[in-house]
This record gives C-alpha cells, sequence and structure tokens, in this order.
C-alpha cells in the first residue's frame, strides 16, 4: 500500500524554467550576448546552474571560469526565484487531494536545500510538505538514491511504500535504486530525451493521472 509520494521539484511540481531561463540571461546580457529564447534555456533547467551555464556560454565544472559564474548565477537566481515560477496546472490540485487522502507527500530535489525552501516558501507551500531534501541535503544527489532514503526516514515510510514522481532519468535512476515505484512526468523539462525509453513504471500525461494509480 502506497502511503507516501515523493516529487521532483523543477519541471515535476513547479515550472521554475522562465526564472532560471532569466538569471542567465541576465548573465549574458552583461556580457554583451543576446538573450536565449525559452525554447533554448527550458529542457535543460532541470539540470540547473550546470545545464543553464553550458547551455548559455558552452562552460562547465574545471572550465577556469565555471565556479565564479556559477555563484553568479545561483545569486541572480536568488534574488529572482519567483518571479514568473509557478506550480504546473493541476499541481495544487493533485497536492489538495492527496492532503484529502491523509497521503504525505514532499520533496526530494538535486536543487541546493535553501533555494528550494525559499521557493517553497514564495510558494505557500513549505508547511504543508512532509518533508524537503536538496541536492545538498546529503553527501550523494540523485541518481544516488540517499535523498530518497532520507526523505524516508524523515517521514517514516519504508521506500517500497512510496512513489517518486519526476521528470529527468535521473529521477527514475534514483527511484529505482532506493526500492521505490516511479512515476515520470511528461509535462516536465525532460532534458531534451523522451521519457519512454526511462523504464519508469508509469507515464503520466497530467497530474490528475497520478490519482488514478492510487
Amino acid at each position: 500500500m502506497i502511503k507516501a509520494v515523493l516529487f521532483d521539484l523543477d519541471g515535476t511540481l513547479a515550472d521554475t524554467a522562465p526564472d532560471l531561463g532569466y538569471a542567465v540571461n541576465h548573465m549574458r546580457e552583461t556580457r554583451g550576448l543576446a538573450p536565449l529564447p525559452p525554447s533554448a534555456t527550458r529542457p535543460v533547467a532541470s539540470l540547473g546552474a550546470r545545464g543553464l551555464l553550458n547551455t548559455g556560454f558552452g562552460i562547465g565544472p574545471g572550465h577556469p571560469e565555471y565556479d565564479a559564474m556559477r555563484e553568479e548565477f545561483l545569486l541572480l537566481y536568488e534574488s529572482n526565484i519567483c518571479r514568473e515560477t509557478r506550480l504546473f496546472p493541476g499541481i495544487g490540485e493533485l497536492l489538495d487531494a492527496l492532503d484529502a487522502r491523509a497521503l504525505r507527500w514532499g520533496i526530494v530535489t538535486n536543487k541546493a536545500e535553501r533555494l528550494a525552501r525559499l521557493l517553497l516558501d514564495r510558494l505557500n507551500m513549505t508547511s504543508r510538505a512532509s518533508c524537503l531534501v536538496g541536492g545538498d541535503s546529503t553527501p550523494r544527489f540523485k541518481p544516488h538514491p540517499d535523498p530518497l532514503y532520507a526523505a524516508c526516514a524523515t517521514i517514516r515510510a519504508d521506500p517500497d511504500a512510496c512513489i517518486y514522481v519526476g521528470d529527468d532519468r535521473r529521477d527514475v535512476e534514483a527511484g529505482h535504486a532506493a526500492g521505490m515505484k516511479v512515476a515520470a512526468v511528461r509535462w516536465g523539462y525532460l532534458n531534451g530525451n523522451d521519457p519512454e525509453s526511462w523504464n519508469a513504471d508509469w507515464l503520466l500525461e497530467n497530474p490528475q493521472d497520478l490519482l488514478r494509480i492510487l
């Protein structure tokens, strides 16, 4: 019997791509570069600073300017974290339905915990979530199962009594490694990939599909 539902954050519960794109485009503007369209930044939004800086400037970890630019990006994003970010359509109703069924739900994200908590505060969701595990809450982050184990410990639920819901292959890998059933969402960013190939237990077209599974 399912006792809890754990969610990824970016691209699953909340559409954060506009504000992540804003941060990288602000950086481009200060360097005299043209802004990137949403079609370029949106697919990699789930990858956070690493994905956006690679798309915006073609750099990644190991590049001599990466650490400083990552810090610049994160500060810009923190200052603009909820300009346009909203819950995806139907997510509010889904969470209401989980509450009505007395099913606990929480968030496991690779976003830094302080940024995730700030965003949840702005979305008035902090007090509702049974747990919040960020990318720096455990020594290893998704696709390693450690963050999901930490969430289970917090909500006192066995992994096999939980469903994990996400929009990236890493979410499926992490969920299965933790012994959970996993649902992949088609409305997310997907990192430009086809979720059909991820071996998720379910593919959700919309949030209400999860209620039918439950």
